[in-house]
């Protein structure tokens, strides 16, 4: 098994993030190298004999700030939005900026700014609408899938399915989003939201998130579902979305789908060498 090249005296240093209660686990790999391996990432995952988290990031060697995502359960993770705000809002603060670019293994570039009132932004680019892309088993309308609730698929670097619903709190998100994560029609599994339209301009939304469950926020799911309810003609394409663990405000530009809201550092940890050797 592959092990973490870590310090023996020091262990291996993390950090600790949450925006909206969607939490991280951070390891900055620039000068550090960092091997990863499912079990390790699983048993970091572990929120009684672990650290906790919902996705694991690393900062990785390169000419920008380059990051990779896990899941809890140790697969990759091609994008997650919160977690990069958080990253970027660290970065930017410790480089004396309000602008940065990121580029995030399996999705691109993205672009993040701060303003004054606190709250960070990220440019998640554009949305993904094709079947072929998101991607989907077999060609059908993206607007309207072949499942019971007639959801919406969106690829915002994951895949996404997403549910209107007249009222949220009757669904049964547990059940359903473990259902809906491995439905045949989408083969990389799939990140799942149940939505309820509050007005014009606002949303109210709960996630399930492949590889993890349920969550209290996710930032690509908002970003879906912000995609979905105007393309459905539901909203604007700026809105309002409260999540379970609190708000973002998302604007589907011409540039690209744009998310903004608080981020949180909580704490560094040291990973211990004899619970590294445990694993």
């Amino acid at each position: 098994m592959r092990r973490m090249q870590q310090n023996p005296t020091t262990g291996l240093p993390f950090l600790k993030m949450h925006g909206l209660g969607n939490d991280f686990v951070v390891i900055d790999a620039r000068e550090r190298p960092v091997s990863l391996s499912s079990p390790l990432v699983t048993a970091l995952a572990d929120r009684h004999r672990g650290v906790g988290f919902d996705q694991l990031a690393v900062i990785t060697p390169g000419d920008d700030l380059t990051l990779t995502f896990y899941n809890a359960d140790g697969s990759l993770s091609a994008a997650c939005g919160n977690a990069t705000r958080c990253i970027a809002a660290r970065e930017m603060g410790m480089r004396g900026t309000d602008a940065l670019s990121i580029d995030i293994t399996g999705r691109g570039m993205l672009h993040a700014t701060r303003d004054s009132a606190g709250l960070t932004s990220v440019n998640m680019g554009h949305p993904v609408l094709d079947w072929q892309d998101i991607p989907l088993a077999r060609e059908v309308d993206t607007l309207a899938l072949p499942i019971e609730g007639v959801p919406v698929a969106t690829g915002m670097g994951n895949p996404h399915c997403t549910f209107f619903v007249d009222t949220i709190d009757d669904i049964d998100l547990p059940a359903r989003g473990l259902e809906i994560e491995h439905h045949p029609l989408f083969p990389e599994r799939t990140n799942v939201q149940f939505a309820q339209i509050e007005g014009p301009n606002t949303i109210r939304m709960r996630v399930w998130e492949r590889g993890t469950g349920v969550t209290l926020a996710s930032g690509s799911s908002s970003c879906a579902v912000a995609v979905a309810a105007a393309r459905r003609g539901l909203s604007a394409r700026k809105v309002t979305i409260h999540l379970d663990g609190g708000t973002l405000y998302i604007d589907w530009r011409d540039d690209g789908v744009w998310m903004s809201g608080p981020t949180a550092h909580v704490f560094d940890g040291t990973l211990t060498q004899s619970f590294l050797d445990s694993l």
